[in-house]
């Protein structure tokens, strides 16, 4: 299959999280890190997980899966499917309509095709080989850009100082949106998204739609490895580059 099929396919898998995700009455969360942080899971997450693990068996009995709750199905071939059926499950439990599923096919460990799904929302962005309907705006300078980040007391030591720069410099900063952050750079409302901590399910779906878009897509150092879990992405080259300074300042 072409990446246009591939993402036809991953179109069906969001469709097959929602019916579990909108239809969930019980969001009653555990906490996956006891004795340490919260981190909440609920059984709609591990249900839509186990709902999109079953139509990729079928259709592509061959192809890896990475999901956050259900963990590594090795593969025999080029492709892996990345999963975080429920990102924002905070935002899930509290009934807020931000949270989303994130959708992404690795070719050789790279990402090529991502999906966001806002189901409470009715949206969906979708990115692949610069195929979108996206845009992100021509916002090229952090002084007059529109910052997110989920939440700044995530931050500590010299990251808490960088982004404590970057939010006193930018025009405004909006918090707690997970990765509908990045969906909304994407689509041109957002100029501006700093994170950090996160973990290769909760960045890979994202990195397709940002770069489709025309939005650029890196760690705080300003290159292309997120191993660390920092992410920077920016609506152009010109915000991108000057945000890489201010956060290391």
């Amino acid at each position: 299959m072409d990446l246009v099929d591939l993402a036809a396919f991953a179109g069906t898998l969001a469709d097959a999280a929602r019916a579990v995700t909108l239809g969930a009455v019980d969001r009653a969360a555990e906490n996956k890190h006891e004795g340490g942080g919260f981190d909440p899971v609920t059984a709609a997450d591990r249900e839509a997980e186990r709902a999109i693990r079953a139509l990729i068996e079928q259709a592509f009995p061959d192809h890896g899966i990475v999901g956050e709750e259900l963990g590594v199905k090795p593969g025999a071939g080029r492709y892996v499917w990345s999963l975080d059926p429920i990102d924002g499950t905070r935002a899930f439990i509290c009934g807020l309509p931000s949270w989303t599923t994130l959708i992404a096919v690795l070719d050789e460990g790279a990402p090529v095709i991502g999906l966001i799904d806002a189901p409470a929302l009715g949206e969906r962005y979708l990115g692949y080989a610069g195929v979108t309907g996206l845009k992100a705006s021509d916002c090229r300078t952090v002084s007059e850009a529109r910052v997110s980040t989920t939440d700044p007391h995530l931050f500590a030591g010299a990251e808490a100082e960088g982004f404590g720069r970057l939010r006193r410099t930018a025009r405004v900063t909006r918090y707690g949106l997970d990765a509908y952050a990045y969906a909304r750079l994407a689509a041109g409302s957002i100029d501006l998204v700093a994170e950090s901590g996160l973990k290769p399910h909760d960045y890979n779906a994202l990195i397709p739609v940002v770069r489709a878009a025309g939005g650029v897509i890196g760690n705080w150092r300003g290159d292309d490895e997120f191993a660390q879990g920092q992410v920077l992405a920016a609506a152009t080259r010109e915000l991108f580059d000057e945000a890489v300074g201010v956060l290391a300042a």
